[in-house]
């Protein structure tokens, strides 16, 4: 099976959103999340499972110096928000909302530096968070700030 989609660059530097492919048969389906050969792809460090109970729950925001993520809503959907932290980036201080969930399935590539925050669209939402580095419980790489940090809209406004 071959990667079908190219990722899609976004107005910050590195964090992309790479549309996922579901092959189907009568059995069911398969969708390929990450590989090590994706070009988006550095090292990896562990896998875990992150679920919000109920729709409006915001996880927001980190950054970290070294970790890479790699982001899959596998049921339900959310918006994520980013903000680029980085002084030596050409996109520094940009910011960009992606929406994405299990009727719009996609992986999304966020570089180190880059602040980052999620709330769930829909209740029972889960999310498959994959790190390039192991989780240093004692010392975390992360720097953390408030969900308010960067004017981002977190509530879904009608149109």
């Amino acid at each position: 099976m071959q990667a079908v989609f190219e990722a899609e660059k976004t107005k910050i530097e590195g964090l992309l959103v790479v549309p996922l492919a579901t092959h189907m048969d009568d059995r069911g389906y398969l969708r390929e999340i990450l590989r090590s050969t994706d070009p988006h792809f550095t090292q990896f460090g562990q896998v875990y499972l992150v679920g919000n109970m109920a729709k409006g729950s915001i996880r927001a925001f980190h950054k970290h110096e070294i970790l890479w993520d790699w982001f899959f809503i596998s049921h339900g959907s959310a918006k994520f928000n980013f903000y680029d932290d980085r002084p030596e980036s050409p996109t520094y201080k940009e910011k960009v909302t992606i929406v994405t969930g299990s009727l719009n399935p996609a992986l999304v590539t966020v570089p180190p530096g880059v602040y980052h925050g999620w709330i769930s669209l829909e209740d029972d939402t889960q999310m498959i968070s994959i790190a390039s580095e192991v989780y240093n419980r004692e010392k975390p790489d992360e720097v953390r700030v408030p969900p308010e940090s960067f004017g981002f809209e977190w509530d879904v406004k009608g149109r």
